[in-house]
């Protein structure tokens, strides 16, 4: 617990199109009232957030969760690792294009885009729907692996990572679907 007299760093961000104030101390996000950069939305909250129709692109446990980085720069997990393994099919998580389909640094990655902005990310995935391709949520739009899997951080199998975009901002893809680590939310000055 800080002391009265020491002051959290705040921290000014967007979070599915809400600017937010925030400050972080240890564990416990403190917040105007509303929500934590990167964090997810209260439960009783998320149905205003949640974009309407989003699934999973993968049906396995969450390996690995979202954790944003400090600053843009700085290390973090700007995703969520999905059990999957190879030659598993991955689904377009809400309607789409798909925008991007092939290697980046030589990972196989399939990104599709979405309204408001958001586009899915995923690695490795090799792509079964072509680019520029109008996709539906739980349309199969790659599969898990590829040639150059195993340079991705889940290896030659055993997980699909998935992220979610809007700009260049990283958002946590499980509060898209209402499963969002749950967090405290205070009114700043309390602690």
């Amino acid at each position: 617990m800080r002391s009265p007299s020491t002051k959290a760093p705040e921290a000014r961000r967007t979070l599915l199109g809400r600017t937010v104030t925030a400050a972080v101390v240890g564990l416990l996000v403190v917040a105007d009232g509303t929500f934590a950069a990167g964090a997810a939305a209260p439960r009783a909250d998320l149905a205003a957030l949640q974009p309407p129709g989003w699934v999973r692109p993968a049906p396995g446990d969450v390996l690995r969760p979202f954790e944003p980085p400090a600053a843009r720069w700085s290390a973090g997990h700007r995703g969520v690792d999905l059990a999957a393994g190879p030659g598993e099919p991955v689904r377009s998580p809400a309607d789409g294009t798909v925008a991007f389909a092939g290697r980046v640094a030589g990972k196989p990655v399939v990104v599709v885009a979405h309204a408001g902005g958001l586009r899915s990310t995923f690695e490795p995935a090799t792509a079964t729907a072509p680019r520029g391709a109008g996709v539906r949520a739980g349309e199969m739009v790659a599969h898990v692996g590829g040639e150059g899997a195993a340079a991705s951080h889940c290896g030659t199998g055993g997980c699909l990572h998935w992220g979610v975009l809007r700009g260049e901002d990283y958002l946590d893809p499980m509060a898209l679907l209402g499963e969002g680590a749950p967090i405290v939310l205070l009114p700043l000055g309390v602690g």
